[in-house]
């Protein structure tokens, strides 16, 4: 059951198949034996068990909610939760519980969710490995997968580990590997830069960001303003049109939402792709990018060529500059948001009383981690009445001709724009580590970022396995509010590669139907 799509599983809890609350334990017993992997930072037992048996009420009554009714979610620890302690990873905010629910957590509920927990993450979703927040790093589960432990001769769990375990991704690596595991059937992440479709193609689920303005920020602890979004995680993208058609629309409380989207966001089977021009961006091809990475971008490329569609080479001429300008605006944002957290009005405060300044810098250096001082220096700097013009205003010149790039591209007659999602698959932890947390994230949201910035929706979608056994993403980029026409052209993609779930040996005895074996179809890299 743990299995199946979040559309499957709603249809088995119509039928009465299996009760929510069957279903919720069933997925509480994953959540604790897969711990180790530090998907989760607070799982919330009694509150779920608590919705799930008023969710099975329901359906005695024939009164269900609609398809999220009794489904077990996960949400992002930097999502404003109600009576649940919200810490975005950081010391800073251990022990902060909000008074109220961030907008997209309250619609899920409304709608009859089961909240598993708070998910991992980045201190304050600030990098691109979720393996720099204060409860440490998310492990990756493909590390114990059958598929990569047959490839790369791994010992099992236990054995070594610390030197076996790959990064997830991030920032919301946590919300991916609560997915991949079937410890819930979706997940909030939130996406800035790539932390959304980073970690999904790292470990082989969809990561969706939707166009900037259609789903409410309010309640989300913000990055970047002008960037953020919330995120879906879910294992298939019809899932996460289901969760996007749930959260569309405008707050009245988030000023930057649209007040008429495109609704409902049911996707369509699509069987003719010969209408379809679909965007190969010359830019994207950089020397860091992984020969395994461009091959299947190549074949993806090829596959809807082969179907009939157009396959055509665009420019993004703006794209060498979109890290340095993302730089530039990331960190004053940063700087600026940041602010709030003085140790004054809620959050860590320090013992220092020799006098307020003393106060402030000791609560931010006792709070905040180094990559997150290191931002708001940054930031700090870029802000500085002598630099505003060379640096912040110029990176909003910037950023403007990145979107047009977009605009352009799109006027031209391109329909979805394919590109790769991240440089490579997964890397191991100790290698990750090497580079410092700039380098980190300017390497692997090369792909993304731009995207953030002209305020896109973006998708990752699974591929196929690379020669290790791990996930390869690719991501699909489409116009601003064309997310249902993005989302549809992902499912036909998806249909066509049939890319495997994850095989946790270990957890095979007991869940033997949750991790079937399923084969490559069409698209692999043998030849």
């Amino acid at each position: 059951m743990l299995g199946r799509t979040l559309r499957e599983v709603s249809a088995a809890l119509k039928q009465g198949q299996i009760t929510p609350t069957e279903l919720c334990q069933k997925c509480l017993s994953l959540i604790k034996k897969t711990k180790f992997l530090n998907a989760y930072i607070t799982v919330s037992e009694e509150v779920a068990l608590k919705q799930a048996e008023e969710s099975e009420k329901r359906y005695k009554k024939g009164h269900s909610l609609g398809d999220l009714d009794g489904i077990p979610i996960a949400v992002k620890d930097n999502f404003s939760t109600s009576g649940i302690e919200t810490t975005c990873a950081s010391n800073m905010l251990k022990g902060y519980v909000p008074p109220y629910n961030a907008t997209v957590v309250q619609k899920l509920l409304d709608q009859g969710a089961v909240l598993m927990g708070k998910t991992n993450l980045d201190e304050f979703a600030m990098g691109s490995g979720s393996t720099d927040g204060v409860f440490g790093p998310v492990k990756n589960p493909w590390s114990y997968s059958k598929q990569y432990r047959e490839k790369t001769k791994h010992k099992a769990h236990g054995e070594n580990e610390d030197s076996n375990w790959l990064i997830t991704g991030g920032s919301s690596g946590g919300s991916a590997a609560a997915v991949a595991t079937f410890t819930c059937f979706a997940a909030l992440g939130s996406d800035t830069g790539g932390s959304t479709r980073n970690p999904a193609a790292h470990c082989g689920v969809v990561g969706f960001k939707p166009s900037y303005g259609l789903v409410s920020r309010h309640g989300l602890i913000p990055l970047v303003n002008s960037m953020d979004v919330p995120g879906i995680l879910t294992r298939c993208v019809d899932d996460a049109a289901i969760v996007l058609g749930m959260l569309a629309g405008h707050d009245p409380k988030d000023s930057t939402t649209v007040q008429d989207p495109v609704k409902p966001f049911t996707l369509t089977s699509l069987t003719d792709v010969s209408k379809l021009c679909i965007g190969i961006p010359k830019e994207y091809i950089t020397p860091e990018l992984s020969s395994e990475v461009q091959s299947l971008w190549s074949k993806a490329a090829n596959l809807f060529e082969s179907e009939g569609a157009k396959v055509i080479e665009v420019s993004l001429p703006h794209t060498s500059y979109s890290i340095v300008c993302y730089h530039v605006l990331c960190t004053s944002e940063v700087a600026s948001n940041m602010a709030r957290f003085d140790g004054l009005e809620y959050g860590h405060r320090c013992d220092i009383d020799v006098s307020t300044e003393a106060m402030y810098a000791a609560t931010r250096r006792e709070g905040f981690n180094d990559v997150v001082r290191g931002r708001i220096l940054s930031g700090n700097f870029f802000l500085l009445k002598e630099n505003y013009e060379n640096y912040f205003i110029k990176a909003q010149k910037v950023r403007r001709l990145i979107a047009n790039d977009f605009v352009n591209v799109f006027n031209s007659g391109v329909d979805v724009l394919l590109t790769p999602t991240t440089l490579s698959e997964a890397v191991p932890y100790q290698e990750f580590i090497k580079e410092d947390n700039r380098t980190r994230s300017a390497q692997d949201d090369i792909f993304t970022q731009a995207v953030n910035m002209a305020g896109l929706p973006a998708v990752s979608v699974p591929m196929a396995l690379s020669n290790q056994g791990l996930p390869v993403g690719l991501q699909f980029i489409g116009r601003a509010f064309h997310d249902q026409q993005l989302l549809t052209v992902a499912k036909w993609f998806e249909k066509q590669v049939q890319f495997p779930v994850t095989q946790l040996q270990e957890l095979m005895d007991d869940c033997s139907s949750v991790f079937e074996i399923e084969k490559l179809a069409a698209v692999s890299l043998k030849q």
